[in-house]
């Protein structure tokens, strides 16, 4: 019977270290995201929790009260043979969490399994048997733990081969950047910001491969290690245009970054406090998503455009010594390079006009979805501008730019419901643009979306007047976290939604319910941030 029950005891621990590897990497192996997954109450849950207590509990009867041991081992074999059932359940209806395969995570997964087949076959078997089941129950508690220490243990290692291929895509770069002829040199544009990096990377490159070889990093590729692989295995001679996204969580992230690249063009998106608590301070934020960095390391030959619209990104203007030129919806804001007139916005593309300094114009028809991408657009507009291409040539270029690349797609539902997948992420400006765009609709509409993270201090506040927002523009709002839930229903009370349409609810099947029971042709779901894959699964 311990045969058996150390069988059950694999299976439901291999899915406990797959998803404690899966979070460690969904938060980049960095231990303030990590940790600041537990100040949420779904995080918290994770650890303190009821059913963990009662393992706790069981592990000490077995210990304390041995002429039980029938029963707490009975016990115990019904528990473990739930937990393999629910996890082959998952694993049959393709909901079961585990890491992306790398070659760190496979690294990391063989470290693990190994300790665990060395805990089943070396350390159990040394113990007495009437024993062995609290060691099972134990090691079931500390799976955490010990997943984490692993990841805590090697991850200096990592970081030396991290540095290692920093350098060497360094020295790449420089050497494809100097095999080009003379007075061809290959220009490197840097994207950094709190939000619209991947959409302005994504338009940008789309124009400027109407004239030049361009490489990009792929979607949502931003972190210095995914930065370096891009150079090593696709810079070209051929290149003439090099853009790299850049992210960060700490400050120095984007320094090292463009010490690496060297980038001639920066362009600054938008702040916000999104990410905040894992900087501690504005200020540092500023230096790293802020621009900051960025700006510091630019080419003094260079130049930085950045967001007009956005107060940080004006005030980086006026600090920076380097050449800077704006982008900005209207006109006489501040004094612009490229600025837009006459923006449309519909269900399905957005149209304005594009003006420069020169008072060159062109008419932009794009099929991205929201108001917000004008801006995404405009910053692409005026690097593109400045690197030799007329507006009608850039113009003509974004017609080729797909829904998808603006971070917000719309698809029809099997009953002819609007749904809008913007799930991917979620920040304060984000889903306050995006909720711009849900108003667009003519039928009911409905927000699913979690309490943002990360947000620091500014967490209540920025909750409240999302709130507020969704209470003028939804029928419904669904809340998968119950974090801020109290703050996202006081700001939509306050703009007159009723409490009865404030939900919170994280089963995806009790979403799908609500909303295919409330829903008709016509109407609008807009799916906000990291909302259950299988809820988007279910819809789609």
């Amino acid at each position: 019977m311990l045969f058996f029950l150390n069988i059950l005891w694999l299976v439901r621990t291999s899915k406990y270290v797959l998803f404690w590897l899966y979070l460690w990497q969904l938060k980049e192996y960095h231990l303030g995201r990590f940790a600041d997954h537990f100040r949420s109450r779904k995080g918290r849950k994770l650890v303190f929790n009821n059913f963990l207590l009662a393992k706790l509990f069981l592990a000490g009867f077995f210990i304390i009260i041995p002429q039980f041991f029938s029963f707490w081992f009975s016990i115990l074999s019904i528990v473990y043979v739930v937990e393999s059932l629910l996890f082959f359940r998952q694993i049959y209806k393709k909901t079961f969490i585990r890491p992306v395969k790398t070659a760190k995570i496979m690294f990391l997964g063989a470290v693990c399994f190994l300790g665990v087949f060395a805990f089943l076959y070396f350390v159990l078997p040394i113990n007495a048997e009437n024993i062995q089941p609290a060691w099972l129950l134990i090691f079931d508690i500390l799976t955490p733990a010990l997943v984490s220490a692993v990841v805590f243990v090697f991850q200096p290692f990592f970081v030396l081969i991290r540095n290692f291929y920093l350098l060497k895509a360094g020295k790449e770069l420089s050497r494809v950047a100097g095999s080009r002829p003379a007075g061809k040199n290959l220009k490197v544009i840097a994207i950094t910001g709190s939000y619209g990096k991947t959409s302005t990377k994504e338009f940008l490159t789309t124009i400027l491969s109407k004239k030049y070889k361009v490489l990009s990093t792929s979607k949502h590729q931003n972190a210095e290690i995914g930065i370096a692989k891009c150079i090593l295995d696709d810079l070209k001679p051929e290149h003439e245009i090099f853009i790299a996204e850049v992210g960060a969580y700490n400050k120095g992230k984007v320094e090292q970054v463009c010490n690496m690249i060297r980038p001639s063009i920066g362009i600054v998106t938008g702040v916000n406090e999104q990410h905040l608590s894992l900087f501690g301070s504005m200020k540092n934020l500023l230096m790293a998503e802020g621009g900051g960095e960025l700006a510091k390391c630019l080419n003094p030959k260079g130049f930085l455009a950045l967001n007009g619209d956005n107060k940080y990104c004006v005030d980086l203007g006026k600090k920076t010594n380097k050449n800077v030129k704006f982008y900005t919806e209207k006109k006489g804001k501040i004094d612009s390079d490229v600025y837009a007139e006459n923006i449309e916005a519909e269900t399905e593309k957005l149209s304005f006009m594009a003006f420069n300094k020169n008072r060159e114009t062109a008419h932009f028809n794009v099929k991205v979805l929201g108001r917000h991408n004008v801006q995404n657009l405009l910053g692409a507009v005026l690097v593109a501008n400045e690197l030799g291409m007329n507006m009608g040539e850039i113009s003509k270029a974004c017609e080729d730019i797909q829904q998808e690349q603006g971070g917000m797609v719309l698809k029809k539902e099997e009953h002819g419901i609007n749904l809008i997948d913007s799930s991917y992420s979620a920040n304060p400006d984000g889903v306050l643009a995006d909720l711009d765009y849900l108003s667009l609709f003519e039928g009911k509409k409905i927000i699913v979306m979690p309490c943002l993270i990360e947000l620091g201090k500014k967490s209540s506040e920025i909750h409240e007047k999302i709130g507020e927002k969704i209470g003028r523009v939804c029928d419904i709002a669904i809340i998968t976290g119950s974090e801020k839930f109290a703050e996202i229903r006081k700001g939509a009370l306050w703009a007159g939604m009723k409490e009865k349409n404030i939900i919170l609810q994280d089963n995806p099947e009790e979403i799908h319910s609500m909303i295919t029971l409330y829903c008709k042709s016509g109407d609008a779901v807009l799916l906000e941030g990291r909302v259950p894959t299988q809820l988007i699964n279910l819809l789609k």
